[in-house]
This record gives structure tokens, C-alpha cells and sequence, in this order.
């Protein structure tokens, strides 16, 4: 009771805090106008909103189908099979490396072959991230359809891949989009494959083939800068960030439970 009490007071410290600071940055030009120079009254992110939209839409893309067909072959095809373990256990080994590091591999897998930033490669960067969050929770959705109903698809005549597409996908597809939903949340926030991809930009992102604005890597800069306006804004960026991730773990905590009591 203490240690989870103690865990309690922490997150609402921090989310106190991230509140008290940041909820005076929030305002109309915050969302609508793009940063000022050091000193000069006014401006938002509307570039680094967006450029971290952009950002998260492709790697959602990249990331969640070729996560979803790597948990249909665990949890429908591979199952015990020698290579499926191996699959697991290098997924569970990727879940646990530290987001800095596909940072650096990205970093030398494409910026440094192509020249430049880009938001593609930090796409590609928090894509990898998805990826085995994404590739385990389905495997686990999956798994939690009775086998009955797929003996039940089969014996009508059924192939193995319409059962799964049809069937199976059908009873556990409020299971997967809470688990794409946790994958999305769970990058939302990183800011270190971000600062070695696609680095950070003062200007509108108007393609993800140059370096990008992001709301993660503009508050690394501006906290660290000695200017009041600029430390404001990144309190106010992490308020954004905070309450959007707050909002989307909660969703898929709704609409979990409401699959756990069908």
C-alpha cells in the first residue's frame, strides 16, 4: 500500500506541476503562430503540433501493419514453433532497448547515408518502437479468442487465413486497437530517436524529406535555453503532450474494460 500510494503521489506531483507551469502558455497563438526569435513577445508551435502529428501518422503506418502481421503469425501460425520463440524473445529484447539506441541505428542506417534529417527517419525510428508493442499485444488479443470459434469458422469451410481475417480479427478487434493506441502513446513522448532523426526545425514542416518540427525535441531545446518566453512555450508543449497521452491511455483503458465485461 505504501509503494503504490508512493507511486500515486509521484504521477500527481508531476502532472501538478506539468499543469500548474504550463496550462499560462496555452492560448489561441500557441496552436496558430510559429516560434519568435529569443525575447520576442508571442508566437506558438503550431509547426512542432503538426510536424509531431505528421511524424506519428507515419510511423503508425510503417509500424502498426507489419506489427499486426508479426503477432497473426505468433498467435495463429507460428504458435510453439522453435522460430516463433526466437520471434518472441527478440521482440521482448527490442521492447526493452533503450530508445536512444534505435535512435543512433536510424541515425546511421539513414541520415547518415542520405546526408540530411528527415522526419521519415524519425518515422522509421519511433516505428521500430511500435512495432513490438504492437506485435505482442496482438499475439495476446488473438490468443484471447476461443479456439471453439475457430474450429467452428474451419469446419464450415473456412481457410486458415479467411478464419483469421474475418473471424478471429472480428471478436479481437477492440483488443488491437487498445494495444495501437498503447504503441501510439508510448512514442508519443520520445524525444532522443527524434534528436538523432529528425533533429528539429523553426519552420513550417511542409515535407518529412528535410528536418522536421517536433513538440519532444523543442522542449529539450527550450528548456535548456535561458530564456523565460522559450522555457514557457516548453512547459506548455509538455502540458500538450502530457494531457494527449493522459487522454489516449485512458481511451484504451475504456474501451479495454469494455471488452473484458462482453
Amino acid at each position: 500500500m505504501f509503494s503504490a500510494s508512493l507511486g500515486l503521489f509521484i504521477l500527481i506531483w508531476i502532472l501538478y506541476e506539468v499543469i500548474i507551469r504550463g496550462i499560462g502558455a496555452i492560448n489561441f497563438a500557441f496552436f496558430t503562430e510559429l516560434p519568435t526569435p529569443p525575447g520576442v513577445t508571442g508566437g506558438g508551435l503550431v509547426n512542432a503540433i503538426f510536424g509531431t502529428f505528421l511524424i506519428t501518422i507515419m510511423a503508425t503506418i510503417l509500424g502498426v501493419p507489419i506489427g499486426i502481421l508479426a503477432g497473426i503469425f505468433l498467435g495463429e501460425f507460428g504458435q510453439d514453433s522453435k522460430y516463433a520463440e526466437w520471434v518472441r524473445f527478440m521482440a521482448n529484447i527490442l521492447m526493452g532497448t533503450p530508445s536512444i539506441i534505435i535512435g543512433v541505428f536510424v541515425y546511421t542506417l539513414l541520415v547518415v547515408t542520405t546526408g540530411h534529417f528527415s522526419g521519415y527517419a524519425g518515422a522509421v525510428a519511433l516505428a521500430i518502437i511500435m512495432l513490438p508493442v504492437v506485435a505482442r499485444t496482438t499475439e495476446d488479443m488473438l490468443q484471447m479468442v476461443p479456439n471453439a470459434i475457430r474450429e467452428s469458422a474451419l469446419a464450415l469451410g473456412a481457410t486458415r487465413w479467411r478464419m483469421t481475417l474475418s473471424i478471429v480479427f472480428r471478436s479481437a478487434k477492440t483488443g488491437l486497437i487498445t494495444g495501437v493506441l498503447l504503441a501510439i502513446a508510448r512514442v508519443s513522448g520520445e524525444t532522443a530517436p527524434l534528436l538523432f532523426t529528425a533533429l528539429n526545425s523553426p519552420f513550417w514542416p511542409t515535407s518529412l524529406a528535410d528536418s522536421t518540427a517536433n513538440l519532444t525535441v523543442t522542449i529539450f531545446n527550450y528548456a535548456m535555453s535561458p530564456y523565460f518566453d522559450w522555457q514557457k512555450a516548453a512547459w506548455g508543449a509538455s502540458f500538450l503532450i502530457t494531457i494527449a497521452v493522459l487522454i489516449t491511455n485512458i481511451f484504451a483503458r475504456i474501451i479495454f474494460r469494455e471488452k473484458k465485461q462482453l
